[in-house]
């Protein structure tokens, strides 16, 4: 397939760029300053702000899928603002690009800890994440009225680690998975990167958030 990778730079753009090569999709990374990105076959690198829409149609035409990684950074002082405006320009761009097929990699915290209650809601939230969760909850429930697109989100473990594909992880929905003790379950970006490229070659959860963890 023809891929275009949003966030390329990131933890799980990293693990992203390394998993579709490795299956030897094409990747075109989007980037403010491409010169970041290392050189390897199969892979384009091509200038472009993820703030503007225009921008972004014009860097992923032609592609038969967008993979969104964005993250403003985590010490951000706007991260807020800043990720759901730099979704909404994702969004809009990939839908002037004649693309249908977007997936966005968001976060745990809009995971179901209980029936109404999101886990970035309740006490034990770390404050740190919780701006940035924040935002990812409300780009999801913007997708959630998105009609044109078949777009997926993704919401990593509430546990991601470092590490490379061990394989052996489970799928989910709108309610983070346990371990058999009730714990929080974890999960590898390099298994994030599999469940999402998976998820890409073979669409299970068109318009449905999903998650996995071990």
């Amino acid at each position: 397939m023809k891929l275009a990778l949003i966030g390329a730079t990131g933890f799980v753009g990293g693990a992203l760029l390394a998993e579709a090569l490795k299956r030897g999709h094409d990747v075109t990374a989007l980037a403010r300053t491409p010169a970041k990105i290392a050189a390897q076959p199969r892979l384009a690198v091509t200038q472009a702000d993820v703030l503007d829409a225009a921008q972004v149609a014009a860097a992923v035409a032609g592609h038969d899928a967008v993979l969104s990684a964005y993250n403003p950074g985590w010490k951000n002082p706007d991260l807020y603002a800043e990720f759901l405006r730099g979704t909404r320009a994702i969004v809009d761009g990939v839908k002037r690009s004649g693309v249908k097929r977007l997936l966005l990699v968001g976060g745990a915290g809009s995971l179901y800890a209980a029936p109404g209650v999101q886990l970035v809601d309740t006490p034990q939230f770390p404050a740190e994440w919780k701006q940035g969760a924040l935002a990812a909850r409300d780009a999801l429930e913007m997708m959630r009225k998105e009609d044109v697109l078949d777009w997926s989100f993704v919401s990593p473990a509430v546990i991601l680690e470092p590490g490379p594909s061990r394989g052996g992880f489970r799928l989910g929905g709108d309610e983070p998975l346990l371990q058999p003790d009730g714990k929080p379950a974890h999960l590898t970006v390099g298994d994030l990167a599999v469940a999402i490229l998976d998820e890409i070659e073979t669409p299970r959860h068109v318009r449905q958030r999903f998650t996995a963890a071990y």
